[in-house]
C-alpha cells in the first residue's frame, strides 16, 4: 500500500479514490469507514468555506457562552460543532459521537441507522485565533464500538489511544489540508477549492528523528516545574553536539503547531504547571489523536511519564500534559522532565 501511495501523488488521486483503493485491499470491508471519511471531508469543506468568510458572515467573536472547560465559546466553535454533527449523524457509520464543546456524549437520533464507529472531535481547535487570521483546525479520533447492548455506552468513548482505528485533523490555513492515519502511515490531502476536492499532496509523511524547533508557551514559565524550566533553558543553550540552540516557534493552535512539527521535526509541549496540574490539553479530543499521528510518522508522544497512547481515560474531558514530536527530542524531554 505504501508503494501505491507514493505513486499516487503523480496521478492526482483524490481522497475518495485513495479510500476506495484502500477499501479494496480488505475483501471483508463494508465501506462504512470510507463513507465516514467522506462525511468528515464534507464537513471540513463546509467549515473551511465558512472560515474564509467568517468576517463577512458575522462569525467572528464569541457567543457569550462558556463550554464545560470554562472556555469562552466562539461563534465559529458553534458553527463547526453543528456542521460535524449534522454531516455525521445521519450516515449510518457512527453509533455515538463526543465533542469538546458538549458536556456529554452525542447520541445518534433514533430515526437514523447506527454504525460501528465512535467519533470524537475538537470541532475548531484554536478558534480564538480566527479573529487575527491565524491557522486553526478540526481534530478527530475514531474508535470501534466495544459495548454490545442496544444503545452505545460511555465506555465506547473512554477507550485507550492504542485502540484508535484512525485519527487526523483538518487544518484551515494558507491552504486547507486533511491529514490522517488509519494505521498505515500518515497521508496529507490538500483541498483544491476550484474543484472542491482533496488531492493527495503529502503521501507517507515521516517526521525527522530530530528537529531544530521547540514549541511551548513560555508565558507560563513562572508556573512551570523547575525541571521543565531547566529543559527549555537547555534547548536554548548553544551546543554543537546536539544542534542547540533550537529555534522557538509557538502559534497557540495545537493543529498548527503540530502540523509544523510533523513536517519539519522538533517538539511541541504543553506541560503540567501550577495552574493546570493535570495538564491543559484534552486526552480524547487532542492528545490521543495527535499521538497516533506522531507514532505513525515515526515520532513520539508522552505525558512526560508514560506514552500518551497508553493513558487510560477515566472521564470524557480528561486533561493531560503533552510532549510530542521527533523521537529523539521527546526522549530528551522525558529524560529531563520525567520522574527524578
Amino acid at each position: 500500500m505504501v508503494d501505491e501511495v507514493r505513486k499516487a501523488q503523480h496521478y492526482g488521486w483524490t481522497l475518495e479514490r485513495f479510500l476506495t483503493e484502500r477499501q479494496r485491499a480488505f475483501p471483508g470491508a463494508t465501506g462504512e469507514f470510507t463513507l465516514l471519511f467522506q462525511q468528515l471531508a464534507l464537513a471540513g469543506k463546509i467549515i473551511s468555506s465558512r472560515v474564509n468568510q467568517a468576517g463577512l458572515a458575522g462569525l467572528l467573536g464569541h457567543t457569550g457562552k462558556t463550554n464545560i472547560q470554562g472556555e469562552t465559546v466562539q461563534k465559529m466553535d458553534e458553527f463547526a460543532n453543528a456542521t460535524l454533527i449534522q454531516c455525521l449523524e445521519s450516515g449510518g457509520q457512527v453509533c455515538l459521537m463526543a465533542s469538546e464543546e458538549n458536556d456529554d456524549p452525542i447520541p445518534i437520533p433514533t430515526r437514523y441507522p447506527r454504525g460501528r464507529y465512535v467519533l470524537m472531535f475538537d470541532p475548531l481547535d484554536g478558534s480564538t485565533n480566527i479573529d487575527v487570521n491565524i491557522s486553526i483546525g478540526t481534530i478527530f479520533s475514531v474508535h470501534r464500538r466495544v459495548s454490545e447492548g442496544t444503545d452505545p455506552e460511555i465506555r465506547d468513548c473512554l477507550q485507550v489511544g492504542t485502540k484508535q482505528v484512525a485519527a487526523g485533523y483538518i487544518i484551515y490555513g494558507s491552504s486547507c489540508m486533511f491529514v490522517f492515519t488509519s494505521g498505515d502511515g500518515v497521508h496529507g490531502f490538500t483541498l483544491d477549492p476550484s474543484v472542491g476536492e482533496f488531492f493527495l499532496s503529502h503521501p507517507d509523511v515521516k517526521m525527522p528523528e530530530r528537529g531544530k524547533i521547540y514549541s511551548v508557551n513560555e508565558g507560563n514559565e513562572s508556573v512551570w516545574d523547575p525541571r521543565v524550566r531547566s529543559w527549555v533553558d537547555w534547548l536554548k543553550t548553544p551546543d554543537k553536539a546536539t544542534g542547540h540552540p533550537y529555534s522557538g516557534r509557538y502559534i497557540g493552535t495545537l493543529v498548527a503547531d503540530f502540523h509544523r512539527t510533523l513536517m519539519k521535526g522538533g517538539i511541541f509541549a504543553y506541560p503540567a504547571d501550577n495552574k493546570n496540574k493535570n495538564g491543559k490539553l484534552r486526552l480524547l479530543y487532542e492528545a490521543a489523536p495527535m499521538a497516533m499521528l506522531a507514532a505513525q510518522a515515526g515520532g513520539l508522544a508522552s505525558t512526560g511519564e508514560i506514552p500518551i497512547l497508553d493513558v487510560v481515560p477515566t472521564e470524557l474531558h480528561q486533561r493531560v500534559p503533552l510532549y510530542i514530536g521527533s523521537k529523539l527530542d521527546v526522549l530528551d524531554a522525558i529524560a529531563r522532565v520525567g520522574p527524578a
